[in-house]
């Protein structure tokens, strides 16, 4: 059976996610020292076909056979994920746009092994329902919270550079989903810049209005990642994860009623809100190609000219090419 690390819900409190954060800073080190291939660790995200993966089972029945066991982390945010990545403490993961070019930026080892169809709509700026601001322009001086180098990110600066805003007119307060959630409800911040799932429950539980959401300024990719030496040294585990991956995406696409209702207990939602954000999914896991790493070369190239990275980084040489 794979370890099962518990859903917190998405009213998380700040002592819970430094707890986690303390938790993944002492428990890596023995975390990477298992023996290598014989577990394949895996980091999710409250969304997205990994989840899906987690419920469906498959993917551990198959590679029981093998030999090689799984377990599942749950992060916050790409960012934390991308640190355990780096770290030695998961070999697997999904995340938006920018935090593999945070973290490829930043020296991590990793490799794209992976990606999803686009789902621009799946992330939003949201202001309250009675907000004055009715405007991307009018977030000029105003507090935005988003989590700093996760897909939203992009979002904002694509989003101020579309209305005229330079991106240091604004007031950008960095903050993971729920303290970002909780600073949106409690009108600490002006507009909250977030993702699905907790786009959808935001939308549905909180007086909200959508300012402006990806479609038509990002593609809000979802992107399937490894530790370079875990892809180099296992590519059929690798290969894998990524068919079955793409196996349960299309069976939840064709059925995501049924979808909704697996995962929602999962993940602390209900199934209305589990519905709504896996409607604006993408889903099936494919190679990168020549087209995707050219706009994952511009989403790093837009952070670079921005001075939020600190060299720029060639896309190009963290695409896995799959050997087995």
């Amino acid at each position: 059976m794979p370890n099962d690390h518990r859903f917190p819900s998405l009213d998380l409190t700040r002592r819970r996610l430094v707890a986690g954060a303390g938790a993944l800073a002492f428990g890596a080190p023995a975390l990477a020292q298992q023996p290598p291939g014989r577990t394949l660790r895996i980091g999710y995200q409250k969304y997205g076909s990994l989840v899906l993966l987690k419920g469906d089972g498959g993917l551990e029945k198959q590679l029981a056979a093998q030999g090689t066991s799984v377990t599942w982390t749950e992060f916050p945010g790409g960012p934390q994920l991308l640190e355990a990545l780096n770290v030695g403490a998961i070999d697997f993961g999904s995340t938006g746009e920018a935090p593999p070019v945070f973290a490829q930026a930043a020296g991590a080892d990793l490799v794209y092994v992976g990606v999803e169809p686009p789902s621009p709509a799946g992330e939003a700026i949201l202001v309250k329902a009675d907000s004055p601001i009715r405007t991307v322009a009018d977030l000029k001086g105003r507090r935005i919270a988003f989590n700093k180098g996760s897909n939203v990110h992009y979002l904002l600066v694509k989003a101020l550079e579309a209305a005229g805003v330079q991106y240091g007119e604004v007031q950008a307060t960095f903050l993971a989903p729920a303290d970002g959630r909780a600073a949106f409800a409690s009108g600490s911040v002006d507009a909250w810049a977030i993702w699905d799932p907790f786009l959808a429950a935001a939308e549905k539980q909180l007086p909200t209005r959508t300012l402006r959401d990806g479609q038509g300024l990002v593609s809000n990719y979802q992107f399937y990642l490894a530790s370079r030496r875990y892809a180099q040294a296992h590519p059929q585990v690798v290969s894998l994860a990524l068919r079955e991956l793409d196996r349960t995406g299309r069976w939840a696409k064709a059925h995501l009623p049924e979808a909704a209702k697996q995962i929602a207990p999962l993940i602390g939602l209900t199934p209305e809100i589990t519905q709504l954000a896996l409607g604006r999914q993408g889903y099936g896991a494919a190679p990168l190609g020549a087209e995707v790493t050219a706009q994952q070369q511009a989403v790093a190239d837009a952070f670079f000219q921005l001075r939020l990275i600190p060299k720029p980084v060639k896309v190009a040489d963290a695409v896995w090419q799959a050997r087995g």
